[in-house]
C-alpha cells in the first residue's frame, strides 16, 4: 500500500462562501416566493412560481451536502481518506479542505488508549467517577504524525545467565506512512507496543545483568564486558533497530527507545545485593591491604636509612605483622606501652 497525498484540496473557505451563499438564495427566493404567491402579485406567472419554488427547494436539500466534505486540521495531523471502501488519499498539513462529502476517514487505532503521550484522559478518575450522566466521546480519525513516547509496562525477563530481571523502555516514535499504518496492520498502535515487548524480551536474553566472565554478546565468538547496566547506551541501541525492522511495515519510525528501568526481580534482589555488597567488601580489602603493605615497607626503609633501631628479622616479623593489624583492622588500635627491654 503506497500514500497518496491529496495536495488540490485545499479550498475549504471558497467551497463554504460558494454553498452558503447558494443556499441563502435559495432560501431567499423561497422566502419571496411565498410572500408574493399569498399576496396574489403573481397572476399569470402563478405556474411559473410554484417550479422556481420547486427548484428553490431542491437547492435547499441539496446545497448543504457539499458543505459535510469540509475539514480542518491543524499541524501535525492527517487524514485517510476511503471513497466507498477505496483508498483515495491522505491529507496532510494544516488548513481548511474540501474533499468529496461521501469519503470516510479511517483511523483503526482511534479509540485505542496506551500508556503513552497523546492517549492521556482529560477527565480525572474522580470526576468520572462522581458523574454519572458522562457524555459519550466520539474518537476523531486524524492520524497525529507528532512524535509520540511508548512506555510500556515492566517486563520480568531472564538474562543470559538466567537470572530474572524487571526491565521497562521508553520508545520515540511517529506516524511517516499513513497508509501503511491505516490498512497494512489492524491496529498500529497495538501492533508498536507488542512489537517492543518482543523485541525487548529478545535483546534482553543476549545480555547478563552485569558484566560476567565468558560471556559473547556481540555475536563474533568473543568474549566482552556487555551488560545491561553498564552498556545502556548499545542495549537501547539494539532494541530500536529489532523494533524498527518489526514496525516497517506499518509505516512507523522508531526515533529512539530507552530503558527507563532496570532491576533484579524482587526474588533474587536481595541475594544479589549480597553478592554485590560482598564484592565490594573484597575491592576494598584488597585496597587497604595494598595501602598497609606500602606503609611497612616505607616504615621499615625509613628505621633503616636513619639508623635508629636496629631489628633483627624476628623482630622484623613481629612488628610488621603489628603494623598490619593496626592498619587492617576495623577499629581504632589499643596499644600496649612496654616499659621493659625489648629483649
Amino acid at each position: 500500500m503506497e500514500e497518496i497525498l491529496l495536495t488540490n484540496k485545499k479550498h475549504g473557505m471558497r467551497t463554504l462562501l460558494i454553498f452558503s451563499f447558494i443556499e441563502l438564495l435559495a432560501i431567499a427566493g423561497c422566502i419571496a416566493l411565498s410572500v408574493l404567491a399569498e399576496s396574489g402579485q403573481l397572476g399569470n406567472y402563478a405556474d411559473a412560481g410554484v417550479i422556481v419554488a420547486i427548484v428553490c427547494g431542491v437547492i435547499m436539500c441539496i446545497a448543504w451536502i457539499p458543505l459535510c466534505g469540509l475539514r480542518v486540521l491543524k499541524p501535525q495531523e492527517a487524514l485517510v481518506l476511503t471513497l466507498f471502501g477505496k483508498y483515495v488519499g491522505t491529507l496532510k498539513g494544516e488548513g481548511f479542505y474540501s474533499i468529496n462529502p461521501f469519503c470516510v476517514a479511517v483511523n483503526p487505532a482511534a479509540d485505542t488508549k496506551l500508556n503513552q503521550s497523546g492517549d492521556v484522559n482529560k477527565v480525572s478518575p474522580l470526576k468520572a467517577a462522581t458523574e454519572v450522566n458522562t457524555a459519550i466521546v466520539i474518537p476523531s480519525k486524524k492520524i497525529s504524525l507528532k512524535i509520540m513516547t511508548l512506555n510500556n509496562n515492566r517486563q520480568k525477563i531472564n538474562d543470559c545467565l538466567g537470572n530474572p530481571v524487571e526491565i521497562g523502555i521508553a520508545v520515540m516514535w511517529k506516524v511517516v506512512d499513513t497508509a501503511k499504518a491505516a490498512f497494512n496492520v489492524d491496529n498500529y498502535k497495538e501492533y508498536l507496543s507488542l512489537q517492543c515487548d518482543s523485541a525487548l524480551r529478545n535483546v534482553v536474553r543476549i545480555y547478563p545483568y552485569d558484566v560476567a566472565p565468558g560471556v559473547d554478546t556481540t555475536g563474533d565468538g568473543l568474549a566482552d564486558d556487555g551488560s545491561l547496566r553498564g552498556s545502556s547506551e548499545v542495549v537501547a541501541s539494539r532494541i530500536r533497530d529489532e523494533i524498527q525492522q518489526r514496525v516497517n511495515e506499518a509505516g512507523i519510525e522508531i526515533i529512539e527507545a530507552r530503558i527507563t528501568y532496570l532491576a533484579y526481580a524482587p526474588e533474587i534482589a536481595a541475594v544479589m545485593l549480597q553478592r554485590q555488597q560482598a564484592s565490594a567488601i573484597i575491592d576494598a580489602r584488597k585496597m587497604i591491604v595494598d595501602g598497609a603493605v606500602g606503609m611497612v615497607e616505607m616504615a621499615l626503609e625509613r628505621l633503616n636509612d636513619g639508623g635508629l633501631v636496629k631489628l633483627d628479622e624476628e623482630r622484623k616479623a613481629a612488628m610488621v605483622s603489628n603494623l598490619l593489624v593496626v592498619l587492617c583492622g576495623n577499629h581504632d588500635a589499643q596499644p600496649i606501652v612496654n616499659t621493659g627491654s625489648l629483649y
